[in-house]
This record gives structure tokens, sequence and C-alpha cells, in this order.
């Protein structure tokens, strides 16, 4: 990208938020865009730039990253932990460049805890595991990386583990559809013509991303969150039921007039088998998105729980944020998204 074009994603930004004047000046005035690459040594940027940001950066906040589950583990792992490295890097630059480093924020995922089957716990995960994708994958080696380097050379890290990152909880807004949508997508039974596996007892832990933002700079605020694991979830007491989800999706979508199938559930295994036959008699574009059905249902499959109860505590007790009713939320996002998808 040319830097004119960085320049522009920046006023985009503005627009997307509805920034008023005075937010828009202050943006301005105070974000300077630099085009780089956090999977590359010094993030491809100038030596200039880089010393720059290592003389006078007190606080990083580190959330880029690639969330496809389905990457060969290589790739995910440069997106995940070559990019940690990076990050460690600079902190390092920083503590040498008489510049008192005050705080790191370091976004990982509750994903890191791949095929456990007990609730995740708010503490670094040592207990050897297989992984639903490469994506966990390659984020629970990040972690591990880190945990090491933090000892290593006392680096002042919160990490902070968030679930399915879904649209704004006031608007629904978001910039990107990830994950979360495809799933939706896959629960209403449009991709499979009304066949669905099973769910029984399923759930699915969303957030806003709203309150991630806000988590991530309240955190960067507070020095006793340093050496915390922080999970923004909603726990694992809360997490919508697919079923709960899944009708919430199709009633939304019913009131957008939006043309559904009957339902018929199916056992997983035969699920799996008809799906395979259905991709035969479908366009390619319908086959692509049909793809990432097993993807999904292999995310799902497992129960999935995590602890957040410390999280709130640590948050809550400090005048931090307040997650909102799932129930509230999402139907927010999936208004917003709706009106911008069918």
């Amino acid at each position: 990208e040319s830097h004119q074009k960085v320049e522009s994603r920046l006023e985009d930004l503005i627009q997307f938020w509805e920034m008023n004047e005075k937010q828009a000046i202050d943006a301005r005035q105070r974000v300077i865009p630099l085009r780089g690459d956090t999977n590359q040594e010094s993030f491809a940027l100038s030596a200039e730039n880089y010393g720059m940001i290592a003389k006078e950066c007190t606080h990083v906040i580190h959330c880029a990253g690639v969330v496809r589950m389905n990457l060969p583990i290589e790739e995910a792992r440069q997106h995940a932990v070559k990019a940690t490295q990076n990050i460690v890097k600079l902190a390092l630059a920083c503590k040498t460049a008489n510049n008192p480093l005050m705080k790191i924020e370091f976004v990982s995922t509750v994903g890191v805890g791949g095929c456990l089957p007990s609730i995740l716990e708010e503490t670094w995960v040592i207990t050897p595991r297989e992984y639903h994708n490469t994506y966990e994958q390659a984020k629970a080696e990040a972690e591990d990386y880190l945990k090491e380097q933090i000892q290593l050379h006392h680096l002042p890290v919160t990490v902070h583990r968030p679930s399915m990152v879904v649209g704004d909880s006031k608007t629904g807004k978001i910039i990107h559809f990830q994950v979360f949508y495809h799933i939706c997508e896959f629960l209403s039974g449009r991709r499979s013509f009304g066949l669905l596996p099973f769910f029984g007892e399923m759930r699915l832990d969303t957030v806003p991303v709203d309150y991630v933002a806000e988590v991530l700079r309240w955190s960067s605020l507070q020095p006793n969150s340093e050496g915390k694991i922080l999970h923004i979830c909603s726990g694992a007491n809360e997490a919508i039921k697919l079923t709960e989800l899944q009708k919430l999706i199709r009633e939304t979508m019913m009131q957008n007039k939006t043309p559904l199938p009957r339902l018929k559930s199916l056992p997983v295994s035969l699920f799996t088998f008809l799906l395979k036959i259905i991709s035969f008699f479908m366009a390619n574009k319908s086959k692509r998105a049909l793809k990432t059905v097993p993807v999904f249902l292999n995310y799902l499959k497992d129960y999935q729980g995590f602890d957040s109860q410390k999280s709130k505590l640590t948050i809550e007790c400090s005048n931090g944020p307040i997650l909102s009713d799932k129930n509230i939320y999402l139907d927010k996002v999936l208004g917003y998204y709706l009106q911008r998808t069918v």
C-alpha cells in the first residue's frame, strides 16, 4: 500500500465510526498511520520510523492477526508466532532506548485451549492438547513463546483472550464480517438446504467488539493488570446455546423477509455424508461457501467453556467496562449484518 492509501484508511475509519468533528480532529492529530507488516522484521518499517517508535512508545496494543482457521500451519505461525516475536523485539528496543515502556496489551484468543475437555481457566495453559484448527495451534504457540519472554525479560504484559468477536453492542457495526457471520449463515440452514446436524447442548461464546476495545483501553491504564490473563468473553454459563442462536438468526432473517428452508436435524455423520453429495449439484460460489461448513462443525462439535469470573471481577472492581446482555447485542449485530448482505 502507498502512504496515501494508508492515510486514506484513517479517514475511512473516521467515517466508519461516525466520529464527530472534534473526535475526527483529535484522531488526525494523535494518530500517525505507518505502512508496515507485523510478520516482517522491524514490521517492515524504515529504520527512522522504527527508531522513533522505540524512543517514544510507552504503550503497545498488539491486536493484529489473520482469523482464518484452515491455513497451512507454517503460514498460521507466520501470522501468530512471528508477529509475537517482533512485538517482543520492539518491547526490548523500547526498554533499551531510555524509554519507560509501561504496558503491553497482547491479544490472544480463548482458542488456545484447543480441545481441552474442561473449562479453560484464566491462567497459562501447560496441558498437552490437540486443536480444532491451525489458527488455535499457532496462537497457542505464540502464547508459549510470550510466556518465556515475559519471564526472561520481565516484560509488563497483560494477555487478553477474547472469544468470538461480533459487532458493536449498541449499533451492530463491524468492519469485516468474519467467522461468526459465516457460522450464522450455516445455522440458518441457507447453505445446506435446511439440513443441519443435531446441536444438542452446544454453545458459542461471543463478545461485542466495543467491549473488547474498552477492556484493552482500560487495561492499558491499569498497572495492576500487569501479569494477568484476562478472558474477554461471555463465560461458560452465559455463552449462548446454538439452538437459541439459530432461533434468533432465523427470526431476524424472517423479519427481514429472507427466504429460509425448512430445517431437518440429522446425526453429524449422516449430515457430513449428505454435505458431500449436495456439493456436486451446486454452483462454484455456493460450493466454496459449503466447504467452510466442516471447518465450523469441527470447531463447534466439542464442549468449549471459558472461565471469566476473575477477569470480570478484576475489570469491574477497577471501574472497567461491563459486558452487556447477549440477547440485546446479538439482536443489533444480526440486524446490522442482514441490512448489508440480504
